[in-house]
């Protein structure tokens, strides 16, 4: 693809993005980026979208144009291919916008870690690595919601998509070639059903740190004060630590005080979350007080203090690496930390995470297939060498 055959549009009206978009169809491939803004929010606001076809690249102004239903439609159509880079933010900024569920979408990120370049390689290494070209990031953190944007900030905006599209095909081929390109395009769907998978409010208590020295009558205040923060914030689109911090919150579920003078004397407490919230925290500690004792929450069990937690880790762990070096992987594709974790509390049944073997990502999909089962029998075997 030659530079002058390029051509370059920035668009901000929605005759210009239909007409855009029609052209837009008919392609294979899609670059496609995001720019957004999440400082003081709880959703991303939206500033730019950036999208590349070798034919066009264009840059898509959310600000001026209100309906954006010809590009979400691009995203929905099963016959392009999209590549995004590290796409997850980019996910939330299209279920944020329009509850737009992209299809046949890959990520370059994951497609690189199954070339050896690990879990979280960046745009620019990836493109410089490719193409010798050393891209100017400076515009990373800039403020895509105010107009008019600078030539600086449109040529990085450009850049995001005019060399993802431009090595896109040496990376699937060498993708190919590797036969791990089912086993990317699995990893990207199932962070596509993660990203879209409504939030479970009620066990967002869960996510907050040290909430398992707390009580089933202490987690039951803290069940409803997360609850209660998460849903304030999605009306007032705020992050979560405007409404009130994790330590106010694990504080006055530890304490339950029966006023909001009480509160000011408790340790741990933001005062400023008491001055803006304590009557509301105030009101939902008292609905919590009213559950019965039988609905409370189990108490959260700490999958490190299971007997011979650390020896088992290590030797699941050591298994993990092993099929690693016979597959030619990174260990760290094949389970994480966490994953590793996932398998070992849904195999003890911590938590009540034994029931459902569907969030056990090891048991799912192309690891399953690669070693899922010999794990299983493996453990089976009391974590020894599998029969």
């Amino acid at each position: 693809m030659q530079e002058n055959q390029l051509q370059q549009h920035y668009i901000e009206d929605f005759t210009a993005l239909t007409d855009l978009c029609r052209q837009l169809s008919s392609s294979k491939v899609l670059a496609v980026d995001t720019e957004f803004v999440r400082t003081r929010t709880l959703y991303p606001k939206l500033g730019l979208l950036q999208v590349c076809n070798g034919e066009h690249l264009a840059l898509i102004d959310p600000v001026a144009i209100e309906d954006l239903s010809p590009f979400w439609q691009l995203l929905t159509n099963a016959d392009i291919v999209k590549v995004l880079h590290a796409c997850s933010e980019d996910l939330e900024v299209f279920l944020c916008a329009a509850n737009c569920k992209p299809v046949n979408l890959i990520d370059s990120q994951i497609m690189m870690s199954f070339l050896g370049q690990g879990l979280s390689m960046g745009y620019a290494a990836m493109i410089q690595q490719y193409t010798g070209v050393e891209l100017d990031k400076s515009e990373s953190r800039t403020d895509w919601t105010k107009r008019p944007l600078s030539p600086r900030q449109l040529s990085y905006a450009q850049a995001d998509v005019l060399h993802l599209y431009r090595v896109y095909p040496q990376i699937l081929q060498q993708l190919e070639d590797s036969g791990w390109l089912e086993a990317a395009c699995e990893e990207t769907r199932q962070l596509i059903e993660r990203k879209f998978t409504p939030v479970d409010e009620d066990t967002l208590y869960r996510n907050i740190k040290m909430s398992w020295r707390l009580n089933a009558r202490q987690l039951n205040n803290l069940k409803y004060l997360a609850r209660w923060r998460y849903q304030r914030a999605k009306v007032r689109d705020l992050p979560l630590g405007f409404i009130a911090k994790d330590d106010t919150l694990m504080a006055l579920s530890q304490r339950a005080p029966k006023s909001v003078g009480a509160m000011a004397h408790i340790e741990g407490i933001d005062v400023l979350d008491i001055r803006h919230q304590g009557k509301a925290m105030l009101a939902v500690l008292k609905q919590a007080d009213a559950v019965s004792e039988e609905d409370y929450p189990d108490k959260i069990v700490r999958l490190d203090e299971y007997p011979g937690y650390k020896q088992i880790f290590k030797k699941v762990k050591n298994f993990i690496s092993d099929v690693a070096k016979t597959s030619n992987l990174a260990a760290e594709n094949l389970a994480s930390k966490k994953q590793i974790n996932q398998f070992l509390s849904w195999y003890f049944k911590i938590n009540g995470a034994g029931q459902d073997v569907v969030a056990v990502d090891i048991l799912q999909s192309w690891r399953f297939e690669l070693f899922g089962e010999k794990l299983q029998a493996f453990a089976e075997n009391g974590f020894g060498e599998p029969k």
